[in-house]
């Protein structure tokens, strides 16, 4: 290794969403890995992802990816469950000599736990659309009565750091009423950024409800990969971190340290095309 080469070892895990939800998920990496480095990309430029068309959050993820990669990211999470619906196929293609870990929903530990037989999932429409949704049900599910709920106004609710307020609990309780009704004993976070919502939801769900957040599974399975392929960062090293947003660096500061505590750079990327370029 030449003289201020960053082995692949102590190269960064690269983490996206569109907006802070990921960071649900890169807390459990930091809390399990604490010796590995994260490089964070928020593209909240295009949030919410959700409703945009699964062809158009591909090419976000592609061009979120190659950034990741051109700044030495040896793994990548795709720490958004629309992102990998719609696109961890594709990025794994693309990018073959990557290892990616993406988000589903957390249909089989919910099948698993529930007492009742019924389990609620709350996720954006994108996570439902397509192949995988209905698959995961069909591996894992197929004895449970699931109840699936689009949220909408949920993520922007995160975004804008209303955690707790009167109009987010009559949003949940709006979305989570038939659920609840249904007699639901499990219900699936299928967004990243709904652990952040999680007391909310659990003054509404009351204590007989399990809240399934899929972030720590996620954190370990990156854990796992980097073990296997011989990238794991020694472990008597602290880990780095550096974020990026592709709108305003002031706002996911706040956020991130509101959120996860995070008071380190912040750093301003934009969309060139199909391309994010670091300001």
């Amino acid at each position: 290794m030449r003289s201020g080469e960053v082995s692949v070892s102590t190269a960064p895990i690269g983490v996206f969403d569109s907006g802070v939800g990921g960071l649900s998920v890169w807390r459990e990496i930091v809390r399990q890995l604490p010796h590995e480095s994260t490089l964070y990309v928020a593209d909240q430029a295009h949030i919410p992802y959700g409703p945009r068309p699964l062809d158009e959050v591909r090419r976000y993820a592609q061009g979120i990816t190659r950034f990741l990669l051109d700044r030495g990211a040896k793994l990548i999470v795709v720490a958004c469950n629309t992102a990998s619906g719609a696109a961890l196929h594709t990025l794994r293609a693309t990018f073959p000599a990557t290892p990616f870990v993406g988000m589903e929903p957390a249909v089989k530990p919910a099948a698993e736990r529930t007492r009742t037989g019924v389990v609620g999932v709350i996720a954006t429409p994108a996570t439902f659309q397509g192949d995988l949704f209905p698959a995961l049900v069909a591996r894992f599910a197929a004895t449970v009565d699931l109840r699936a709920q689009t949220c909408p106004g949920l993520v922007e609710a995160v975004e804008s750091g209303a955690l707790a307020t009167p109009e987010t609990e009559a949003l949940l309780r709006h979305y989570l009423a038939l659920m609840l009704v249904a007699g639901i004993d499990q219900l699936v976070l299928g967004c990243t950024h709904y652990p952040f919502l999680s007391a909310t939801i659990a003054g509404i769900v009351g204590p007989e409800v399990g809240l399934i957040d899929p972030g720590p599974a996620v954190a370990r399975q990156a854990g796992r990969l980097l073990a296997a392929r011989g990238l794991a960062s020694p472990r008597q090293r602290a880990g780095t971190h550096a974020f990026y947003t592709s709108a305003e660096p002031a706002r996911l500061a706040a956020m991130a340290r509101a959120l996860v505590g995070y008071t380190g750079i912040t750093r301003a990327a934009r969309w060139a095309g199909d391309a994010l370029v670091e300001v």
